[in-house]
């Protein structure tokens, strides 16, 4: 027997299962389950990436300086206040580290994104669940479960896996209802799927407090997700937090050339957003034409809602996709056993999943 002995709460964790990406006795499959981006990435980004091989015995550049003031650039920033990281995750982490600790309470809704609680719970913080109103945040129920023990509200952007999202106006009630001592977590990590002239990533917001940050993904829309490449817009104070608490050499000289050249690539970009924009849509009314709902999504990602019975039920949708090669994300993990969630993919494997999905309605 091990005498070595973790923290109690560490062995409360339930560790983090990605999308699965293959299927016992198939070569071929259709993977719908990780939203990873149906166009895949940039011909400059892949281009920067390649040629950033002849340098691979050097350190990356710890400060991702030249990363940060593309991204300043290319979103009408302030560098000094930008912090990039290992993916979006490695600043979620970080920030769990910096502000919250045994005794806080980390708060998120319901069916926010699980690395959120992950977090919390690494750090000795308990995380708190404010329940949603029809698959969407609640700005009230999250401002009455904050407690003096809160430290820290972390809020996906729209969210993963509901697809749903809070509009400016209500961010703004919801940073309003916050007290200074609270930091607002801001994970937009689909910001450039949203339309229209509601939504906000979190900026003006960063902009207008000393308590919120923006946190942004370059593995989705950008579909760099093998590189793990993400970043956070701060307050000054937080951004000389967080690099005090990261790895010197957080993000490598690949994912920085990587990330810079894609942001260049804006109409690779345009591509996907577009691609996109005509295949959400498509998928959600073919699922509705089956009798199944599909709430809105303003992701690259659709919630599918099955009925509870045997056999017909989510549970049974899984297992009979994947007998035919198509794999999607079971909910249950995320306090929704009814419900598959479906990457937007490519057009053939939309056409796919719809073929098979009317198979199995049938």
């Amino acid at each position: 027997m091990t005498i070595l002995v973790p923290r109690p709460d560490i062995m409360g964790i339930v560790p983090y299962v990605g999308g699965e990406s293959t299927v016992p006795g198939l070569r071929r499959v259709i993977k719908l389950a990780s939203n990873e981006s149906a166009l895949g990435p940039s011909p400059q980004a892949v281009q920067a990436y390649n040629e950033a091989a002849g340098t691979l015995h050097r350190y990356p550049d710890g400060g991702s300086e030249t990363l940060r003031h593309v991204l300043a650039s290319h979103h009408g920033l302030d560098p000094a206040r930008i912090v990039c990281g290992a993916g979006s995750d490695e600043l979620i982490c970080n920030l769990c580290r910096a502000y919250a600790g045994p005794g806080d309470e980390v708060l998120h809704s319901r069916h926010g994104f699980l690395m959120f609680a992950i977090y919390a719970k690494s750090v000795g913080a308990t995380p708190v669940a404010a329940p949603e109103k029809t698959l969407t945040a609640d700005v009230d129920a999250l401002v009455d479960r904050v407690t003096p023990k809160t430290r820290i509200l972390f809020l996906a952007n729209p969210n993963n896996p509901t697809g749903s999202y809070l509009p400016a106006a209500a961010l703004k009630r919801l940073r309003a209802g916050l007290p200074e001592s609270v930091l607002l977590v801001i994970d937009a990590a689909y910001a450039e799927y949203v339309g229209g002239d509601g939504y906000s990533p979190g900026i003006d917001l960063v902009d207008g407090g000393d308590n919120v940050v923006m946190t942004r993904t370059f593995s989705k829309i950008h579909a760099l997700a093998g590189l793990r490449l993400g970043w956070a817009y701060c307050p000054t104070a937080v951004a000389d937090v967080l690099n005090r608490v990261r790895g010197p050499f957080n993000v490598s000289a690949p994912a920085q050339a990587a990330g810079a050249a894609t942001l260049g690539d804006t109409a690779h970009t345009a591509r996907v957003r577009s691609h996109n924009d005509k295949w959400l849509p498509w998928t959600a009314g073919k699922v509705k034409d089956l009798g199944l709902a599909a709430p809105p999504s303003a992701g690259n990602f659709q919630l599918v809602r099955f009925p509870t019975e045997k056999g017909r039920d989510a549970e049974a949708a899984d297992a009979f996709l994947k007998e035919r090669g198509i794999i999607t994300r079971h909910m249950a993990v995320y306090g929704l056993p009814e419900a598959l969630r479906v990457t937007i993919g490519g057009e053939e494997e939309m056409l796919a999943f719809i073929e098979a999905l009317d198979e199995f309605m049938g």
